[in-house]
């Protein structure tokens, strides 16, 4: 029997990409994949932060501003925006970002706690920054409510059932 190893213990590698003006970074274990923007279904009824559903690769993704969810102004869709596909509490979602930039590598020992820089970067997704010369990236370690989740699991399910509605 091989011993129970958690294979991300040693990964250092976070993906940085831009939100507005600021650089963000999250842990590549969490990452699936990056997509192009294409048509995303709107979903009646959901928090403004919900920007609808994707159809991509045989899978239904819900798809959210993460900015507007981070409480800032929603994002605007760029020739450089794109979907970061991430696993999150076992259920795979996408977040627009304004760009994708490079994989850093860092120790988690480097993230230092965000009281230390102040200013207006408050959200409960915020675990810290690293410094990148003389640029700050702030660490983000996104996770939803369980009644978010639900809703995103729901909406999934509702739309596979439905699927006929959902461009591919």
């Amino acid at each position: 029997m091989e011993p129970d190893i958690d294979i991300n213990i040693d990964i250092k590698s976070y993906l940085t990409f831009k939100l507005g003006g600021e650089v963000y970074a999250c842990h590549v274990s969490k990452l699936l994949y990056i997509l192009e923007i294409s048509s995303i279904s709107e979903i009646p009824d959901s928090p403004p932060y919900v920007k609808g559903i994707l159809s991509k690769k045989n899978m239904v993704l819900p798809i959210i501003d993460i900015k507007q969810k981070m409480g800032l102004p929603p994002i605007e869709i760029g020739k450089e925006t794109c979907i970061v596909v991430l696993n999150i509490d076992s259920l795979t979602i996408g977040i627009l970002v304004d760009s994708a930039l490079k994989v850093l590598e860092f120790e988690e020992s480097d993230i230092l706690p965000i009281a230390n820089i102040g200013g207006n970067h408050h959200s409960g997704f915020i675990v810290g920054f690293v410094t990148d010369g003389d640029k700050f990236i702030m660490v983000l370690d996104i996770r939803f409510s369980n009644a978010e989740t639900e809703f995103f699991k729901s909406t999934v399910l509702k739309h596979i059932e439905t699927s006929s509605a959902v461009p591919n």
